[in-house]
Order: structure tokens, then C-alpha cells, then sequence
């Protein structure tokens, strides 16, 4: 049986640097596909050239590979004459040996008449926008961490052993203590009571230990250039941040929602969310369509009746840290039993890594219905779920093995 037409007139482009090349499928009523193929420039010029040549062979179905950060110019020109299915390349790619750009071009058009392409996960352009900005901050955010971490190894080197006593390197007495050993490195036995405060003045004889080191000139000057980086970077990251919350304040009521979900208390980490998702559910048809999306979930792979790895997908680069990790804080907190309860389940029989792996699925499903439904984080749904049936039969199989799990020795009495 052939396969069915989906698109009778559709173009797969094969996408790159300097020049897309396009390629037009047109099939008639006897299933004749013809094609006309053509290269354009990537400058715009060339991509409004692209946009009425497909407007000219009345082409509204575009295909293409998304090829680094080369796609993105195309399909901000198409995007309003065209219906684009952003494709990944694994998906879309030729076989070795046959390849050419014209080809590819036309192996694109070919599966996607066909409907074989499976589309990726396009939000809209607000969406975008902000999801840009979210992951610059990220970025940012990974910066200012390894220049603290800079800091803190030129102190160690130079034997000034802040870290031992002080919560936070960075602290404002910390900073205080830092700054004047930076004035003069060479000068230790200064009066340290008047740049500390509060709590710090019962650690004051700590403190005077931990400053006798020996700073060269050379580790001062690394300090300070160190010390202004990141003062630098702290400034440039609240300057984005700025423009974040304004971008994000036509999304105030989902990120109010999101902010009632088990350890999400910082504005930032909503907004976070919103920037990988989007806030219309309705593009995911099912909460594991959105946990698979995120690389959540363990992924399919059998073989003549046997099942080989199933280790969760590298998908989700930007939302999994972020999931992981509040998965992480809450499983210690007492406040939310519903969650703790399952992750000591899950911990007894597959580990914690694969523990709060799941834990961080349930957060995201649990962030999927509530935007689907516009209400607030409800526990009372997850304690539910907790509960056995009261009539919950097993095989003395199956309690042998629960008891042998839970460590207790079986013994076999004769009858």
C-alpha cells in the first residue's frame, strides 16, 4: 500500500550558512510528484526572495531542518506567509553517500509530503523572546559561579582561610576583611572587629587565624581583577533581569500559579518555565507527551523481546537542571509529605538519581495540569494517589519478594 499525500504541494529547505536550498514537491491526482528546486542567499534580501517564490507557486507547507542558529533568520521570515515544521536534523537526515544539498533538499520534501517529519516545539514569539533572555541569564549565572569559585582558590592559595569560617565568602564581612587585606596584602594584623557585623563578632578569634596568610602581589592583583569580573557581571545580570520581569508581566497570572508548586519560590524560576513551555498546554496533548519533551521520561528501547538501555533522553538541556534541582530541595523537606513519601518509595528499590528523576516529572506534570486547568498546586491529588486499596490482594510470590526487599531473611518451616 503507498503511502498517503498529506501535502500535495509542500518545500523542504536544507539549511546553511550563507545559502538555503529549497526545494518544491508537487503532486498531482495520479500521484506524479514533480519538483522545482532553487538557492537563495541567507541575507534578507534573499529570504524575502524565498518567501514570494513560494508565495509564487502557491507553497504554504515548509519543511526545514533546524541547523544550529542558521534557521532562525529563515523562519523569522516565513513565519507569517508560511506554515513551518521545524524538524530535527536526526530525523531529516539522508543516507551517507547520497548526499548533496539539492538532494537533501528534496529527501526533506519527499518524507514531508508524506507526513514522516515529526515537528519540534515552536512557542510563539513572545515566548521566544523571553526564553532568549532566560537562558543569556543562565549563562550569566554560570559565569558570576566560576569567578566565586576563582576568588575562593587564589584565597586558598595564598593560605587565607575565610572559607572555614564564614558561611558566605562573599558576605558583606567577608568582603570587608577581603578588601583590606587587598589594600595592603602584606599587612595581617589588623583590627578585624570594626569590619564585621552581627553574629560574625563571635567568630572574631576564628577570624584572626584564618587572615594569617600570605598574600603575593601578584594573587592580590589576580584578586581584584577577579573581584571587579564579577561585580561587573553581578551588574550586567540585573540589568537583564530588568528587562525579563518587564517582558514577563503579561504572563502574571501563570507565573503566580506556578509559584504554589513545592519548592518554587524564586520569581525567576517560574519565569524560567514559562520561557522553555510556553503557557498553552494545548500544544502537548498529555502531561507525558511534556515530560518526553523534557527528557523526563525513560525512553523505548527493544529488541527481539529484550529491553536495552532505557536512560532518559538529553532533551530538556535548560528545564531539567532546573527541575532536578528543586526536585532535590524538596525531597528534604517535611512540608510536603505527598512528594518525600514517594521518593523514599522509589529511592528503596531503583536509587536516588532515578528517584529524583522522577520526582522532577511529577513537578513538571504537576505544572502541565495546573496551567491546563488555571488553578493552584493542590497536595491533597498526590495523597490520594499514595493511598493502597484496602483490598489489596498479593501472591505469596509477590510478599516473599517484598519482604526479601525490605532485607528480611525467608525461612522454610516444614509442614
Amino acid at each position: 500500500m503507498a503511502l498517503k499525500i498529506v501535502y500535495p504541494v509542500c518545500c523542504g529547505i536544507d539549511v546553511h550558512k550563507t545559502f538555503v536550498v529549497a526545494c518544491i514537491a508537487s503532486t498531482n491526482s495520479s500521484g506524479i510528484t514533480t519538483y522545482k528546486r532553487h538557492r537563495f542567499s541567507t541575507f534578507t534580501k534573499g529570504l524575502q526572495e524565498l518567501s514570494q517564490w513560494l508565495c509564487k507557486n502557491d507553497c504554504k507547507d515548509v519543511c526545514m531542518e533546524s541547523t544550529g542558529k542558521y534557521w532562525i533568520p529563515v523562519f523569522n521570515i516565513l513565519e507569517h506567509s508560511c506554515n513551518i515544521t521545524l524538524a530535527h536534523p536526526k530525523y531529516v537526515k539522508a543516507i551517507r553517500g547520497k548526499k548533496t544539498d539539492k538532494k537533501d533538499a528534496q529527501w526533506i520534501a519527499d518524507l514531508f509530503k508524506h507526513d514522516l517529519v515529526a515537528g519540534s516545539f515552536m512557542p510563539p514569539l513572545p515566548i521566544r523572546q523571553l526564553r532568549d533572555l532566560m537562558r543569556y541569564r543562565f549563562k550569566l549565572t554560570n559565569f558570576s559561579s566560576s569567578e566565586k569559585n576563582r576568588l575562593q582558590n587564589s584565597l586558598t592559595v595564598s593560605n587565607i582561610q575565610l572559607g572555614n569560617v564564614v558561611s558566605d565568602t562573599f558576605g558583606k564581612s567577608s568582603m570587608n576583611i577581603i578588601n583590606k587585606l587587598l589594600n595592603n596584602p602584606l599587612d595581617t594584623s589588623f583590627d578585624i572587629e570594626p569590619l564585621i557585623h552581627g553574629s560574625m563578632k563571635n567568630k572574631l578569634p576564628e577570624l584572626q587565624l584564618a587572615i594569617e596568610g600570605a598574600i603575593t602581589p601578584e594573587q592580590a592583583g589576580k584578586i581584584m581583577v577577579i573581584k571587579k569580573h564579577y561585580e561587573n557581571l553581578e551588574a550586567r545580570k540585573a540589568d537583564l533581569e530588568a528587562i525579563i520581569l518587564s517582558l514577563a508581566g503579561s504572563y502574571s497570572e501563570e507565573i503566580t500559579l506556578i509559584l504554589t508548586v513545592p519548592s518554587f519560590k524564586n520569581i525567576f524560576s517560574a519565569i524560567a518555565v514559562i520561557a522553555e513551555i510556553g503557557v498553552n498546554m494545548d500544544v502537548f496533548p498529555t502531561s507525558k507527551h511534556l515530560c518526553s519533551w523534557a527528557g523526563l521520561t525513560p525512553t523505548n528501547n527493544e529488541s527481539a523481546g529484550k529491553k536495552k538501555s532505557v536512560r532518559i533522553s538529553r532533551a530538556g538541556c535548560y528545564i531539567k537542571p532546573l527541575l532536578v534541582q528543586c526536585a532535590t530541595a524538596v525531597v528534604k523537606s517535611e512540608k510536603h509529605p505527598e512528594i518525600r513519601n514517594r521518593y523514599l518509595q522509589l529511592k528503596k528499590r531503583r536509587g536516588h538519581k532515578r528517584a529524583i528523576i522522577a520526582i522532577a516529572r511529577m513537578l513538571l506534570t504537576a505544572i502541565y495540569h495546573i496551567l491546563k486547568s488555571k488553578e493552584p498546586y493542590n497536595p491533597d491529588l498526590y495523597k490520594k494517589s499514595d493511598v493502597r486499596p484496602v483490598r489489596h490482594e498479593i501472591t505469596i510470590e509477590q510478599a516473599i519478594r517484598l519482604a526479601q526487599a525490605q532485607g528480611y531473611r525467608i525461612l522454610e518451616f516444614a509442614t
